[in-house]
């Protein structure tokens, strides 16, 4: 606001108390004025307000002292709340009726400072004869407004008044340097409250444990969480020494001492109640912005106790059967990978399958069946010692593998031995009967060869052993391969077919448990031969991997997928996620995203519609996985683990990689079906998978108990040949909607 303006307002009072029939020479006494219980209300009411203008007045004061001035203190109405400063300036106001109470008004009191002020929300001075009521003629009054400026919110009014000899427009200029010091310190104690409250906020409501200390490690927070975790009350917290603590003190120490941080160190204590917990640690030091110079420390503890119990449990069963507790298929793979990658020499396995056992289980039910593989276990045991490796591999198939072996004649010696163990009978209740079994074993006196030809090589050997009457073993020999004329006629073939376009994408639907709606198709390719007519993706992706056809035969799968996609949108169907395995041989290909990135672009595909399934063993090489999968992630299409539950499975990779889906592998939905307690492990992997808010996607389900079981432990979406077999997409295109129809009267059972 101008002078030029200022002056006008001015004039403008002075004309409507003209107006009001005022006589300049009344002395007027405020007729407003509030009762005592009032004005103690309202000074509680401006406790904090008043505080901060009382500080800032005092120091007014004190810079003008021995010069007669007044300090009026007003609300946002023109009532008084404080005066102070010259006592001969105040005696004589007050024989005018101007006390702490009274409101000033235009209406009653004519033109004054602090009226102009609040109605102009601007400072205001009035010499002499600016006053209309010629009493105060022979003053000089000076008025700031001041208000929150986070919200605009008009506060009140500082004034100062004097004789109009000490007239001086610095005094105005000093008024509105106060106001601005007012404001900012109001508006500060406003965050600070604010602060205070988030702070509050924070610490009651994080799940986390809190810990914050002053410089000397004297503890001067500790949240109601900390307590539930420690077993210590806040009381007996608040004040001690956090370097004493055995759990935190030493990191405490480092953070304030050499200011160092930490995140996410593992720690398992027993607390104050005596339950154990593991926990994750995050320390730092906390800084004085303005400085930089640390002013304390804060800590959380983050309680993984019941994550990390759950991983536990999930980790024995996925790595031990859970009928004979022996050591499981992936664990003895694992042992045997690494005993390959060692390069071992002298090991042996020895592949062991019951004869006639499915005859048991239709005879005596499965549950005699179960009984019985335990007790064929038990004996197994009895001839393996620590050295070597005992492991129930699938339904009726154990494994063992020998290491430091000198001979082939030692392990001819240690398959008699294990065939021993079958010439006495079983027991099932009062029944007695007696079970064979045959031995396949081959012998590496160098290093063994790649895990599958291992595999292989006993499997040849065993299925040797039961064409020759069974309830015998035989050792592999390399006649025993099938002549390999033919794999090299397919391989060109397969060349040939990339060539010609004769290989074709099969859909199977990814259904949802609980709607029965089809969320998304499954993209299978099959091999239309010329000669051998349709072949399954098992006669010839091997083939293709070990060539490195499988890497041009890759590229076609994503282009033809998303080009479906979008012919199947302009036919009217809706969007529907489509999900394509990838080979790690693509996945290792240095260009893999930009390539992705160009068929997204060129095909048109909104890659919220795609999905890439990944196998666990691409993610052994963490830092190259974590970034292809952080450039996949990033294109917009999702990723999901195929195959969940068959080769490393690790809660770091799952949480790392930002994984959206588990597919648990057929092997574990097949246990449910022959009414083994599998559904306990599918059980661990859905809870993980939902404590990670991952979907789980369950493969191979192939009767109504696997559907339901599944339902009911909660499995999101479900793939199958219950619902149906992989269609081509003409077929989709034709008949989607009684295709979607007929599975939700599926799921109705």
């Amino acid at each position: 606001m101008t002078d030029a303006s200022l002056e006008d307002f001015v004039q403008q009072s002075r004309r409507m108390c003209e107006e009001a029939g005022m006589d300049p020479a009344e002395i007027r006494i405020p007729k407003e004025k509030m009762s005592a219980e009032e004005l103690a209300g309202k000074r509680d009411e401006y406790n904090e307000i008043l505080e901060v203008v009382d500080f800032f007045a005092k120091k007014v004061l004190h810079s003008l002292a021995g010069t007669p001035v007044l300090i009026v203190i007003s609300d946002e109405r023109g009532y008084i709340l404080k005066i102070d400063g010259d006592e001969t300036i105040r005696s004589t106001v007050q024989q005018l009726g101007i006390e702490t109470g009274v409101r000033f008004t235009q209406e009653d009191l004519g033109t004054n400072v602090i009226s102009l002020a609040l109605q102009q929300e601007h400072p205001v001075a009035l010499i002499g004869d600016d006053h209309y009521f010629e009493f105060l003629h022979g003053s000089a009054c000076y008025s700031a407004p001041f208000h929150y400026t986070d919200l605009d919110n008009l506060l009140g009014t500082v004034s100062i008044m004097t004789g109009i000899q000490l007239e001086n427009s610095l005094f105005l200029n000093m008024l509105m340097n106060v106001v601005d010091s007012i404001e900012r310190e109001l508006l500060l104690r406003k965050q600070n409250r604010r602060l205070n409250i988030l702070n509050q906020i924070m610490l009651q409501r994080t799940r986390n444990a809190v810990i914050i200390t002053d410089t000397e490690g004297t503890v001067t927070e500790y949240n109601d969480f900390a307590e539930n975790l420690s077993g210590f009350k806040r009381e007996e917290i608040i004040g001690r020494d956090i370097f004493k603590s055995d759990i935190t003190g030493d990191y405490f120490y480092q953070v304030l001492r050499h200011e160092k941080q930490f995140k996410d160190v593992e720690m398992k204590f027993i607390n104050n109640l005596n339950n154990e917990h593991i926990c994750l640690f995050d320390a730092q030091p906390i800084y004085d912005v303005k400085n930089a110079k640390i002013i304390g420390a804060f800590a959380q503890l983050r309680d993984i106790t019941e994550r990390y119990q759950l991983q536990e449990q999930y980790n024995y069963l996925a790595y031990h059967d859970e009928l004979t507790t022996l050591p499981n298929r992936r664990y003895f793979q694992s042992e045997l990978e690494n005993l390959i990658a060692e390069g071992a020499a002298g090991t042996a396995l020895l592949l062991i399958d019951l004869d006639g056992f499915k005859n048991i289980n239709d005879t005596f039910g499965h549950s005699n069946g179960d009984k019985l593989l335990q007790s064929v276990a038990k004996r197994l045991q009895t001839c393996v010692d620590s050295s070597q490796l005992l492991a129930r591999i699938s339904g009726d198939e154990f494994m063992v593998l020998l290491t430091d072996v000198t001979s082939e004649t030692s392990v001819s010696q240690f398959a008699k031995h294990l065939l021993d163990q079958f010439q006495q009978p079983f027991y099932l209740g009062e029944r007695s009967f007696y079970m064979t079994a045959s031995i396949g074993a081959a012998v590496y006196e160098e290093a063994p060869p790649s895990l599958e030809d291992y595999m292989v090589h006993v499997d040849a050997a065993m299925y040797k052993a039961k064409s020759q009457g069974k309830n015998d073993y035989r050792m592999f020999s390399p006649e025993m391969y099938v002549n390999s004329s033919d794999e090299l006629l397919l391989e060109n073939d397969l060349r040939a077919a990339v060539r010609n376009n004769e290989l074709r994408l099969f859909y199977q639907p990814l259904v949802e448990t609980d709607t029965g709606r089809i969320s998304g198709f499954e993209a299978l390719i099959r091999w239309q031969h010329p000669e051998r007519g349709m072949l399954s993706p098992s006669a010839f992706i091997p083939l293709a991997e070990k060539t490195g056809l499988i890497i041009p035969i890759g590229d076609w799968v994503i282009q033809e997928a998303c080009r479906q996609h979008m012919q199947w949108l302009s036919e009217g169907l809706p969007p529907l996620k489509i999900s394509l395995n990838l080979s790690a041989q693509q996945f290792l290909k240095q260009d893999f995203t930009e390539f992705t990135a160009d068929v997204i672009s060129r095909s048109g595909i909104d890659p919220r519609y795609l999905d890439f399934e990944i196998t666990e063993s691409m993610a052994m090489d963490f830092n190259y996985a974590a970034s292809v999968l952080e450039e996949l992630k990033g294109l917009g299409l999702s990723i999901s683990m195929d195959d969940f539950g068959t080769g490393y499975s690790s809660l770091f990779y799952l949480k790392q990689f930002r994984i959206d889906t588990l597919k648990i592998d057929k092997f574990f939905v097949d246990d449910l079906a022959a009414g083994s307690n599998g559904a306990a492990l599918i059980k661990t992997i859905i809870a993980m998978a939902g404590a990670l808010e991952l979907h789980v996607t369950a493969e191979g389900v192939e009767e109504w108990c696997q559907f339901k079981t599944l339902r009911d432990l909660g499995c999101t979406y479900i793939q199958g040949y219950y619902f149906m077999e992989p269609v081509s997409p003409d077929t989709i295109s034709a008949s989607y909607h009684e295709m979607q129809k007929s599975i939700e009267e599926k799921t109705a059972g």
